[in-house]
């Protein structure tokens, strides 16, 4: 049996039901940024891979699926993460000195996924802010992330808090292996100390007290204790009360958590970041933060703050949606009957034209009502 038909490993087509909820949330997605003034952008696909892995870090790329242009002979990159192209955009194509926001929806492409349930061909919904410094661009952002989330139907979200600035600021600029960092977000006790013990005393120190350093909002008084007395730390923590604190003001349904440990983005993040799950995900589902080193590589370096999320991840734990309503017509050359198919369709009604011999066929919509001609005119009625 030839086996040429089949897709490779995590990667799967999308057929019509998932499709469609998929396509409603994209549209539901982008409508809600741009009801807070964000702007549609569309990145290319591939593009130089110098340009796509300008300051993202060695993660990237190794996600990134890379080919030589038979054009130039230059090494081109599928895109992995679309936030470098937003970056290049603001900088190189708007150049705008005041504030940029900017949304997009798009496929990327990995080598590799963080799970073995993943796809490696995720749609990505991102919205991004440029040229603000201040809190206010990163609670805009969360608020759009929660906003994306309810209108989706996920219940029980819980927003976890976290800063890249903390880690870095008990670090003191001593450089760590790896293992060290993967051990952090683990919470891995035995490892971290471990790799940590060449170091200084108060970095060691100041690492074992970030590994218990997670919970609820409490965890911003403890942590103001048990870390270093640094300006950078309370300067962090006095951002995660604030952010917090107006959260809890305008979503009191979403849960609240601190994790002060967690690694993610740690090369990439140079502020707050935060990440949401719901209670039917088993991880993430829209991840966002400050990096306002992002433009830097592309000769701009101004704040920039931003989230994304997989629209298909989204759409598994999206709340079930009815069928779409629907008229169904039966087919014909009447040129009465035509002409009522197309009036209905012009007023934004969905009509199926049920082909010759396929009347009982089932369809992807909910035909509530049928198109049926009486007196010689060509009338709605309920079913």
């Amino acid at each position: 049996m030839s086996r040429a038909w089949l897709l490779p490993e995590q990667i799967a087509d999308v057929l019509p039901s998932q499709a469609r909820r998929i396509e409603e949330l994209r549209r539901t997605l982008i409508d809600g940024a741009r009801s807070y003034g964000f702007e549609l952008v569309m990145p290319p696909l591939l593009e130089h891979l110098e340009s796509l892995l300008s300051g993202t870090g060695h993660a990237l790329d190794l996600k990134t699926f890379k080919l030589v242009d038979q054009l130039s002979g230059r090494t081109l990159g599928l895109r992995a993460d679309t936030t470098p192209q937003v970056a290049r955009i603001d900088a190189h194509l708007l150049n705008r000195q005041g504030v940029a926001r900017l949304c997009y929806c798009g496929p990327v492409l990995h080598t590799r996924t963080d799970n073995a349930q993943g796809t490696r061909e995720p749609l990505q919904f991102g919205a991004e802010i440029y040229g603000h410094a201040g809190l206010e661009a990163d609670l805009e952002i969360i608020d759009l992330a929660l906003d994306g989330l309810h209108t989706a139907g996920v219940d029980d979200v819980l927003l976890d808090l976290g800063d890249a600035r903390i880690v870095r600021a008990v670090l003191g600029g001593v450089a760590v292996d790896e293992n060290l960092i993967e051990a952090l977000a683990r919470k891995d006790a035995a490892t971290l100390a471990e790799f940590s013990s060449p170091l200084p005393a108060a970095v060691q120190r100041g690492l074992a007290a970030l590994l218990c350093l997670y919970g609820g909002a409490e965890v911003l008084d403890a942590a103001r204790t048990a870390l270093p007395a640094q300006a950078t730390v309370a300067r962090a923590l006095d951002d995660l009360a604030w952010l917090a604190n107006h959260v809890q003001l305008a979503h009191p349904g979403v849960r609240l958590g601190v994790d002060l440990a967690d690694m993610s983005g740690y090369a990439y993040y140079s502020g707050p970041r935060f990440s949401l799950f719901g209670a039917a995900a088993n991880t993430a589902l829209a991840r966002g933060g400050r990096y306002d080193e992002v433009g830097a590589i592309f000769g701009r370096n101004r704040p920039a703050v931003g989230f994304s999320l997989d629209v298909k991840a989204l759409a598994l734990v999206a709340a079930e949606r009815p069928a779409l309503a629907a008229i169904r017509a039966p087919w014909g050359e009447n040129a009465a009957l035509r002409a009522s198919v197309r009036r209905l369709r012009e007023q934004g009604q969905m009509v199926v034209c049920t082909l010759p011999g396929h009347e009982h066929e089932a369809q992807e919509y909910d035909c509530d009502r049928e198109l049926i001609e009486v007196d010689g005119r060509w009338v709605l009625r309920a079913l």
